[in-house]
């Protein structure tokens, strides 16, 4: 069954690397009208291209971040924590009333482990939600291994807690992300939950690189 993303078109800032492009494959089987941003156009049609050879009935196309933001209904943020803020204010203006996904976590990596950066607003999607007042901001699928978003046949059999503090903002994800094979929405409560969102993810990390697996989350008792 196709589960069309509530207002139409998703729009993924940062569309051109492993979670934004994982994305995209996700939403584009489910049969979602897909935008793929960067900073670089020739760069977003370039990967547009590959998704609709995978998927040759992909409704997906490629541009600029700005124009992408521009053009979609639900824009995902998926690029590197450094990059979000000088991301967010770029998109300023064109994301106005809508609802923004952010994806972004935190964090650092060495040879021996990942962690958490810190933090003076609390997460990556506090922040944004302080640098974009005039959109609702939506703090979904960090959890999820961007791997596995790349092998759309895979079910990842995973949770996907999803917190705003705009309901119908929230519920619209939810929507979205049960479109996605083996994936159950959580209402994760309000916008300040993100920081464990976030934390999680760097535990699953370290997780994954003691075990060598791809590590997600299941929440009991629901």
């Amino acid at each position: 069954m196709e589960h069309q993303a509530a207002g139409g078109i998703i729009a993924i800032i940062g569309g051109t690397g492993a979670e934004g492009t994982g994305l995209a494959k996700r939403f584009i089987a489910a049969g979602n009208k897909v935008i793929i941003g960067s900073r670089s156009t020739e760069k977003a049609l370039m990967v547009a291209e590959d998704l609709k050879r995978g998927l040759p009935h992909a409704d997906v196309s490629g541009m600029e971040n700005q124009e992408a933001a521009a053009a979609g209904s639900i824009i995902f943020i998926t690029v590197p924590y450094d990059a979000l803020k000088e991301t967010a204010e770029r998109l300023s203006g064109r994301v106005t009333g809508k609802v923004v996904v952010s994806t972004v976590v935190p964090m650092a990596s060495s040879n021996l482990r990942t962690y958490s950066l810190p933090m003076d607003g609390g997460s990556a999607a506090l922040e944004l939600q302080q640098l974009l007042p005039d959109s609702m901001v939506v703090a979904a699928f960090q959890t999820v291994s961007a791997k596995d978003l790349l092998a759309p046949d895979r079910e990842l059999a995973c949770d996907v807690p999803v917190c705003s503090d705009h309901q119908g903002a929230k519920e619209i994800i939810m929507s979205l992300a049960s479109c996605v094979n083996g994936v159950r929405p959580i209402d994760g409560g309000l916008l300040e939950n993100s920081r464990y969102l976030e934390g999680i993810t760097v535990f699953l990390l370290n997780i994954n690189r003691i075990y060598g697996v791809r590590s997600g989350i299941r929440i009991t008792g629901i």
